[in-house]
């Protein structure tokens, strides 16, 4: 089953997509892409994966651009930035679909209230791809 995740920068929601399917089920092939990649992956997203035991300090941001001629099973965008922007693919698409997150990367105030907000929109990721994991790829696995 290949998947494609989308956000605009592909350096934090999208990347913790990524990584939370990939532990979930090794089998998939998986990307995650940005209509506008920020080049870099977010220190805080990094860091607040860490306390899952999952590392994406050599993930890389990439653009959505590398991947319009692939078929994909689901092409899933995680922000309303990339759902309004996401481009024409030319491979087969199985299902195009948004969930939706927050942006951690737009949180304010002190260090902790920021890290606190990586952490929610992180374990939000996390329930909300397992519920998307179980009742749509695991049964057509």
């Amino acid at each position: 089953m290949q998947i494609l995740i989308l956000c605009t920068g592909n350096s934090c929601r999208s990347q913790m997509a990524q990584a939370f399917l990939q532990s979930f089920d090794s089998r998939l092939t998986l990307a995650s892409a940005g209509t506008e990649p920020s080049g870099y992956v977010h220190p805080k997203a990094i860091e607040v994966m860490k306390e899952e035991k999952i590392d994406i300090s050599q993930n890389n941001s990439e653009s959505v651009d590398q991947y319009l001629n692939t078929a994909w099973d689901f092409v899933i965008t995680v922000c309303g930035g990339a759902r309004e922007t996401c481009p024409a693919f030319t491979g087969k698409v199985g299902q195009l679909l948004h969930i939706g997150f927050d942006d951690p990367a737009e949180a304010t105030g002190t260090e902790d209230e920021i890290l606190s907000e990586f952490r929610r929109v992180r374990d939000e990721i996390k329930r909300d791809f397992f519920t998307f994991y179980n009742e749509r790829i695991k049964p057509k696995l």
